[in-house]
């Protein structure tokens, strides 16, 4: 981004989220594995994300499957 400036994430951003998570752990986990990551953990390790703004007060369980399901994507699309 322009001068380093980058957008704050929020919850809502699932896509970038995901992104990040991708950054993070790479192949360490697959389809399988994404799933069946522990939401407590997940929630962790979505509030280290760099620029994450949110807090845990906001997160809820519709967000972390959707984060989740992301995800899969983003470690699919990286698999071609």
């Amino acid at each position: 981004m322009a001068n380093g400036f980058q957008l704050p994430i929020q919850w809502a951003d699932h896509e970038d989220i995901a992104m990040a998570l991708y950054e993070r752990f790479g192949d360490e986990f697959n389809e399988g594995n994404i799933y069946r990551i522990r939401f407590t953990d997940l929630m962790q390790w979505i509030l280290e994300v760099p620029n994450f703004k949110g807090t845990a007060e906001q997160c809820n369980e519709g967000h972390l499957e959707m984060i989740q399901s992301a995800w899969v994507y983003e470690w699919r699309d990286n698999q071609k």
